[in-house]
């Protein structure tokens, strides 16, 4: 089967079947409809190369995220995959496992495969690492760690709000004795999530060294740094977390140690990932929007192919506290 009977049997040119597999506003409705449906009659498949020859797109996304395991990034592939598949794309995704190695072989993966933009919704990133997009003009949207130019965008998650919500709620409980668990200090996310909590505690009067222990956005890193929480002479009365999958870890830390959370500890997540109403208690979180999030960057990114936007473009996602069942007053 070729584009030749295609055409024969929709009664239009070769070309014309090519603009309409290309999308081309210069073929009129009814005829692209009659070419649609001599390609399915036909049961014809567009060779993808030949289209990127034609139209100079390879319909291709690249979407580099952190790690697949967690439940945060299946959800944001899902809805940057819609987005994509209604516009007749695919995507091609990159999981990095918080590797810089593995991010540059992503990279380089998606130069090869000739993409027409790149989303890289992780904030590990090493911005020398991008040498190969920019040098190319791959248009490009970061997470938290780009700088806004003629091809890229970057898209900013305000943390510090989710922070600053979670400890005025445990305030408001009469917890003094707050603690933080962080996840790897190499990830420009983390460090600011650190940063809002040791300023949000600074603005409600408290002075003395901050109780930060470290995790690694994983349940076992959780469970550890809870653990050495509990340790202390004098155990934090409230948790805060940088994920949802440390503080279910810490949950189990909290449990194993013979403890209830909230009646002896308060617990606060963050992301709202999926399940994490399920827990037990239902997990008091920050949500941070992965719809939202992936929308955005779609958007942001067929802007910037489109060539519609003009450099130093900037966008925010807000982050707002989600009270369930996992903290309660002293």
């Amino acid at each position: 089967m070729n584009i030749k009977e295609v055409a024969k049997r929709a009664r239009v040119s070769t070309a014309t079947v090519s603009r309409t597999i290309n999308n081309s506003e210069k073929v009129k409705p009814g005829t692209a409809a009659r070419v649609r449906k001599a390609i399915e009659e036909l049961n014809f498949y567009p060779n993808t190369h030949a289209r990127t020859l034609v139209s100079g797109r390879s319909r291709m996304l690249g979407l580099i995220i952190s790690d697949i395991t967690n439940p945060f990034f299946p959800e944001l592939v899902k809805s940057f995959e819609d987005q994509a598949v209604q516009g007749g794309q695919e995507v091609i995704i990159g999981n990095t496992d918080y590797n810089p190695k593995r991010m540059a072989g992503c990279i380089r993966r998606m130069v090869e495969r000739k993409v027409d933009g790149v989303a890289i919704m992780t904030s590990e990133a090493d911005p020398a690492l991008f040498t190969e997009l920019t040098r190319r003009n791959i248009p490009t949207v970061f997470m938290d760690t780009g700088k806004p130019g003629p091809h890229s965008a970057n898209i900013r998650i305000d943390y510090a709000q989710g922070i600053q919500e979670a400890l005025d709620h445990l305030f408001s409980l009469k917890h003094r004795r707050i603690a933080f668990i962080t996840g790897p200090m190499d990830l420009e996310s983390v460090k600011i999530r650190r940063a809002a909590f040791v300023s949000g505690l600074k603005s409600h009067g408290i002075s003395e060294r901050p109780l930060i222990e470290k995790g690694d956005h994983r349940i076992e890193g959780g469970a550890i740094a809870m653990k050495n929480l509990l340790a202390l002479p004098l155990p934090p009365t409230a948790v805060i977390t940088s994920n949802d999958l440390t503080a279910i870890g810490a949950l189990a830390t909290i449990h194993e140690a013979g403890l209830k959370v909230p009646e002896d500890i308060s617990l606060v997540g963050f992301d709202d990932i999926s399940f994490a109403h399920l827990t037990q208690p239902p997990l008091t979180t920050v949500i941070l929007s992965r719809t939202q999030l992936a929308v955005t960057a779609f958007a942001a990114l067929e802007a910037l192919i489109r060539k519609e936007e003009g450099p130093h473009v900037d966008y925010t996602i807000s982050t707002h506290l989600v009270l369930r069942g996992s903290t309660r007053a002293i």
